[in-house]
């Protein structure tokens, strides 16, 4: 196969300018410097001591972790950014509603945005996220996620995924792609070679994709086929298994078909970059994940991702000691110089396709959370709440008919934002005239008290949980209330503002609705519409019945 030349080709594109700025940076710096490179280090909170530390390490880039003053953060971005000899890639999540910027427009996610199925509405949305990260500085975003909804007990894919149709899938990503490029932030596919065949998550776990290459190829090839040819500038390699094609190159490979993307030679260069042309740059996901650490020693690991074709590694927590295992590593030949300088190139190549080198830190041209946004914010979380079924015809519902309303509820979970923060739907039904009453254990469930029950989730799938369900014990608060089912005698709703597959534990339940993610305008979203203020229009993006036959009655 011929050499292609990734510095004037797609997807960085450079000019004469461009590309002799990155021979020029390269070739001027020492090894050390090229093997800081390599690493995006976490930043967070405003301590002196950190910006100290980043710009004594030199990384090639940071993720932020954003706290709540927007004008603050960019404050900080655009001084790490005056501290650095070589630009700072500045990354985020940009994944919508509580990975939303916290001083920025709230959006919905990319399950909500594929239950409303309107690519001029995931454009506005992603424009959205790419012009306020631009305005504090951020330059790139670890999305849009092309992974599938296949296993509904995925606790890591549902809400992050734009569903399980690949064409759905599709159509939303390449618009989220080209959205985010065209402003200036560069977009990453992931998880490589995609994730939502397992049920289980690669932040606790090596997860595997079990397809056959051909049932492969017709998803996720796809995926990643169409976004490169749309120009998506980085994947990101994951901790998750494509034993299939390992085992298609060698029949009797054992473990090591199981071999993570992330430091898999071969599923990174011969059959990302090889078979499918990427020659953007691959960044592996987070290399502190247990799907990594459970496979080999992190700080070996760490060392096996650059040389398994990765350019660039996600975070460290002891970034000394790890640019020392790579330096070292480089040195006694387990990842050659050509390796790094090809890693190293690609990263300068990323840094200059996004005119870092002439321009870096935040774009005074783009504000934050304008009037403007949250209107066009607010009109897809309106039009984003599904009803999956009303088999008693529940709403609408008003004072009148359904005054006093019992509500179950476990509030918002997130492992990333503390203990459980409350919902803000029963104020917003008490506000209405309607009588609310939370339930805890020992409430006494009766006709003659409550007119209407509602079951109230908000678990959005995030990181680190194994296992997402409707825990009917914790729920109820006990052995007996657990089995109680009142929906024969009281009219019930379940409504998931996160988590779509609740169905699963509870397919006789007569009502039911997805919203998606747990944003406060969602939740006002959900309660206008069931009190008549608008019509469902939304679509299942997925199967919320997940497969059972008597979930739809």
């Amino acid at each position: 196969m011929p050499k292609r030349d990734f510095l004037t080709g797609a997807p960085f594109n450079l000019n004469g300018a461009a590309r002799h700025w990155v021979a020029l940076t390269r070739d001027s710096m020492t090894l050390k410097e090229k093997v800081a490179q390599l690493f995006v280090l976490i930043s967070r909170g405003d301590d002196a001591e950190e910006q100290a530390r980043i710009k004594q390490l030199r990384p090639g880039g940071i993720t932020r972790f954003f706290g709540p003053d927007g004008a603050a953060e960019r404050d900080r971005i655009a001084e790490l950014q005056a501290d650095a000899d070589i630009p700072l890639l500045v990354s985020a999540d940009l994944e919508g509603s509580r990975m939303s910027l916290p001083f920025g427009t709230q959006v919905p996610n990319p399950l909500a945005l594929a239950a409303i199925d309107d690519l001029a509405t995931t454009r506005d949305i992603a424009r959205i996220m790419a012009e306020e990260a631009r305005a504090i500085g951020v330059n790139w975003s670890f999305t849009p996620v092309i992974d599938i909804n296949a296993a509904f007990r995925s606790p890591i894919v549902a809400t992050r995924s734009f569903g399980s149709d690949v064409g759905t899938i599709e159509r939303h990503a390449l618009t989220q792609i080209a959205a985010f490029q065209d402003l200036g932030v560069a977009a990453t596919v992931k998880h490589w070679p995609g994730e939502g065949y397992d049920d289980r998550d690669q932040h606790l776990v090596t997860t595997i994709n079990p397809q056959t290459m051909p049932e492969w190829d017709a998803s996720f090839g796809r995926l990643y086929r169409a976004s490169i040819a749309a120009g998506v500038k980085c994947v990101m390699s994951a901790h998750i298994a494509l034993p299939a094609y390992m085992q298609a190159q060698e029949p009797d490979l054992g473990v090591d078909a199981f071999c993570p993307a992330s430091v898999n030679r071969r599923l990174n260069i011969d059959l990302l970059r090889g078979e499918l042309g990427f020659d953007g740059l691959i960044v592996s996901d987070a290399s502190e994940m247990a799907g990594l650490g459970a496979w080999m020693p992190l700080r070996d690991g760490k060392v096996q991702i650059i040389a398994g074709g990765c350019d660039m590694i996600l975070f460290s927590r002891t970034p000394e000691d790890d640019m020392d295992a790579v330096l070292a590593a480089v040195r006694d030949g387990t990842i050659s110089q050509a390796r790094l300088d090809d890693a190293v190139t690609r990263i300068l190549a990323l840094k200059a396709s996004l005119n870092l080198h002439r321009q870096a830190g935040p774009d005074a041209r783009f504000a934050l959370a304008t009037p403007a946004a949250a209107r066009l914010a607010d009109a897809a979380i309106a039009a984003a709440p599904t009803l999956v079924k009303d088999t008693k015809n529940l709403f609408p519902i008003s004072p009148e008919s359904h005054r006093r309303v019992l509500i179950c509820s476990g509030g918002i979970v997130s492992p990333l934002h503390g203990a459980p923060a409350p919902m803000v739907l029963p104020g917003l039904l008490a506000d209405k005239g309607f009588d609310v009453t939370m339930y805890e254990p020992g409430t006494l469930v009766s006709p003659d008290k409550y007119d209407l029950m509602l079951y109230l989730f908000g678990e959005e799938t995030l990181l680190t949980r194994g296992r997402i369900f409707l825990d009917w014990a914790k729920l109820g608060g006990d052995f007996g209330a657990s089995m109680q089912r009142h929906w024969h005698d009281i009219p019930t709703a379940l409504i998931s503002f996160g988590y779509p597959y609740y169905l699963y534990d509870a397919p006789r339940v007569p009502t039911c609705i997805n919203a998606y993610c747990t944003l406060d305008a969602m939740q006002e979203a959900v309660v206008a519409l069931m009190t008549g203020s608008g019509k469902f229009t939304a679509s299942n993006p997925i199967d919320p019945f997940c497969g059972l036959p008597d979930a739809r009655f």
